[in-house]
């Protein structure tokens, strides 16, 4: 198949477009974010200098100490200031440990994408299965009792949760344990045992929101014709489930698994100072109690950019989800 080169031109005008409109809006809403938070972090009460000279510091020394962190300026020069060097991927030191900032995310990051990579399989473990099972159900007694179950776990906050499960699974039973973690390098299974009751803690308040969505748009799918045809050739129940029904009706659990990232963060963070995870949720919560804003301002620049990649991540998996996305773009390229 030759493909004219005057017929490539509008496909890359296309993409090009797609690709700088969704780059413009990470761009505004990562600016937003930090700009917005700048300013609250600047509204609690206290004082960094005050904190940082410790106990017994006269006033000449907390003066030095605010001029030497900067907070003897504006607040709009501090945050002009600090964007410039974020965006040479300097965001530095602490005011407290002096430890620079990336640094420290960097060695507490692969804990929260543990935590909330675990959270997010659970929650789907449960979520996927218990859905088709209630749409395919719909009506009946199978269908009131687990969205009943979903209800009730969707009503309970996290740390509740991931207090109930240290009293059953670690007081109680014993089986798994209440706090700490231990490193991927020490063993998969021990590893694993440790982040077992955090991703259940965050799953299980989760997997109730999915269920319902992937239930809902499963029941519609279920009514079309091609699934109607599928039953007449005879086919397996489970066979038309999983093959037919489950993918086209995926779309907007994708999106709100998207969205849900902000949920998953949210999670995290009580989630790691309940079971004493070194993730990026510990640290943020210690920041901001020790007023260390140069800290607070790294972690939450890293959500920021997050929440927006993996949202643009989730736009980009339509096109290779939903067929009828792909055939759209080529329409358009080829009436380009």
């Amino acid at each position: 198949m030759i493909i004219d080169r005057k017929d490539s031109i509008p496909a890359i005008g296309i993409v090009l477009n797609f690709f700088g409109k969704k780059l413009l809006r990470l761009i505004v809403v990562i600016l937003a974010v930090t700009a917005l938070t700048f300013l609250m972090i600047n509204l609690l009460p206290g004082d960094a200098a005050v904190t940082n000279a410790g106990i017994g510091a006269t006033l000449a020394e907390v003066e030095k100490i605010r001029e030497d962190l900067g907070l003897n300026k504006n607040v709009f020069v501090r945050y002009s200031l600090w964007l410039a060097d974020a965006a040479q991927g300097r965001l530095g030191h602490s005011i407290i440990t002096d430890e620079p900032v990336l640094e420290a995310i960097s060695h507490r990051l692969p804990v929260t994408i543990e935590l909330m990579i675990i959270s997010q399989i659970l929650a789907l473990m449960l979520a996927v299965p218990f859905g088709i099972v209630s749409a395919y159900k719909s009506g009946t007694s199978i269908d009131k009792t687990i969205n009943t179950l979903a209800f009730s776990v969707m009503s309970v906050p996290t740390f509740v949760m991931a207090l109930l499960l240290i009293f059953a699974f670690s007081l109680k039973l014993n089986w798994l344990p209440a706090t700490g973690y231990i490193s991927f390098s020490d063993g998969f299974w021990r590893n694993a045992n440790s982040f077992l009751l955090p991703g259940f803690s965050i799953a299980l308040v989760e997997w109730g929101y999915l269920m319902r969505i992937l239930r809902s748009d499963m029941i519609a799918t279920l009514q079309e014709d091609y699934i109607l045809m599928a039953k007449s050739k005879g086919l397996p129940t489970f066979y038309i489930l999983f093959k037919h029904a489950l993918r086209p009706s995926c779309f907007t659990l994708i999106t709100i698994l998207g969205i849900q990232v902000g949920h998953l963060i949210g999670g995290a963070v009580i989630v790691e100072n309940i079971f004493a995870l070194p993730g990026i949720g510990s640290l943020f919560i210690s920041s901001i109690f020790a007023r260390d804003y140069p800290m607070v301002q790294g972690c939450i620049l890293l959500i920021a950019i997050a929440y927006v990649l993996i949202n643009f991540f989730v736009d980009i998996l339509y096109s290779f989800l939903d067929p009828r996305i792909r055939f759209q773009n080529k329409t358009l390229v080829s009436n380009g």
